[in-house]
């Protein structure tokens, strides 16, 4: 469920008028649902009720700091993959305790930041850099919190670009060799070993590949333990999908996942951390656009619009579909014709969709880009020097800019041309 309606004809965020944002802010634009992402926060959060339990925001899937204060308010704790992100996560009021450090490359330096300003764990993938750790960690007189990913090999049947557990993908050490690499880490005087990481990719509309994983995670927990550690958390990541093509079957609901949680790891006493990160943010967002031109070629007409691959590249990298629709709701049985959808930027990967069946559209007219909330405007760039598209946040019948379109000047002036020029 989104906030994302028709009323009188009128696609509205929430209380707000789409074509009065577009008005305000001009096209294209990105707009979120504050009563969505606090809604899906909450389904995630009561999922796991009974358990000891932490719901970690993946901030990877919408940085804004305005989003990051609303999840932080709500109790969440936010799971970050670099220093921008974890300074960006303080800077919208989310303390360390409830920051989880994640990603295969951190670099000492950014170790030493999080060490400094407080840092609820770090989730580690490899020896190198559990050494690392250590060595920041005991020159700052600090003993550090970690769990150690583990790679199960498990196939998350998901887009390749975004499977993250088996044996071929960068993440994590072998689950094979956990025991040996945990007690090196146990060896290491400024690491505290509090438990288990887990991550197997993104994007799964199926619980299978979770609850293998998770079963063997259970194994692995009764190993470690039996080896003398103190195995008290397990970090699941995320991974949920949602339902991109309205027209296909639903994945499955945050209460089915929990469920499947608690059975398989429910009976362990360990606190569990879970790191959604599309399936909150995913649907509380839509992307804005305005036709261009509408033009005729050999065999197809084209829908050209004002945003393109740089401000929504999911199209072009992983092939992937978003409903479109047009701001004006289509009369009932109103005429429909099929458009090759596609954005200004010199490639013929700046294509969202093709052969779309479309009701018939006009310079001028605006289209909305659903589930358009995740891994958007994160993955935006100024390619083809195109400013960044603003967000906009709505809660009921307010919206506010929480990040303005830069202007050409602004974007010009980041360069610096050398005096030897």
């Amino acid at each position: 469920m989104d906030h994302f309606l028709y009323k009188d004809g009128k696609l509205h965020a929430e209380g707000v008028p789409v074509a009065d944002i577009a008005a305000s802010v001009g096209a294209p634009f990105y707009c979120y649902s504050a009563a969505t992402l606090t809604r899906h926060f909450k389904l995630f959060d009561e999922a796991l009720e009974g358990v000891d339990h932490l719901v970690c925001f993946a901030m990877k899937s919408n940085s804004n700091l305005a989003v990051l204060k609303l999840m932080g308010d709500l109790g969440a704790g936010i799971d970050v993959v670099s220093i921008g992100e974890y300074l960006k996560a303080r800077a919208a009021g989310v303390p360390g305790e409830r920051i989880v450090f994640s990603g295969i490359g951190k670099t000492r330096e950014e170790m030493r930041l999080a060490l400094q300003g407080g840092i609820r764990q770090f989730n580690l993938e490899s020896e190198p850099e559990m050494q690392a750790l250590n060595d920041v960690a005991l020159s700052l007189g600090q003993v550090a919190p970690v769990t150690i990913r583990v790679n199960p090999d498990v196939d998350a049947k998901t887009h390749a670009k975004i499977a993250t557990g088996k044996s071929e993908n960068k993440f994590g050490i072998p689950i094979s060799r956990a025991r040996d690499v945990y007690a090196q880490a146990a060896a290491l005087k400024g690491l505290d070993v509090v438990g288990i990481d887990v991550h197997i990719g993104s994007q799964l509309t199926d619980l299978a590949p979770f609850e293998q994983a998770f079963n063997m995670v259970a194994d692995l927990t009764r190993a470690l333990r039996e080896d003398g550690h103190d195995i008290r958390r397990l970090d699941l990541g995320g991974g949920l999908g949602i339902p991109y093509e309205r027209s296909n079957s639903a994945p499955p609901l945050p209460i089915e996942y929990g469920q499947m949680v608690k059975r398989t790891l429910g009976d362990l006493g360990c606190e569990i951390e879970i790191e959604p990160g599309r399936l909150i943010a995913g649907n509380a967002g839509i992307m804005v656009s305005e036709v261009i031109y509408v033009k005729q070629g050999e065999d197809r007409q084209f829908l050209i619009l004002d945003a393109a691959m740089n401000d929504l590249i999911r199209p072009a990298m992983y092939e992937a579909h978003h409903d479109i629709i047009a701001v004006n709701e289509p009369a009932p049985g109103g005429e429909a014709t099929k458009y090759d959808i596609v954005g200004p930027v010199c490639e013929s990967g700046d294509t969202f969709s093709k052969g779309r069946d479309m009701p018939v559209l006009s310079a001028g007219d605006l289209v909305a880009f659903r589930s358009a909330g995740a891994y958007g405007a994160v993955m935006a760039s100024e390619y083809n020097s195109r400013p960044l598209i603003p967000e906009v946040l709505v809660s009921g019948d307010q919206f506010a800019v929480i990040r303005a379109r830069p202007t050409y000047e602004e974007m010009i002036n980041r360069d610096t041309i050398p005096p030897w020029l």
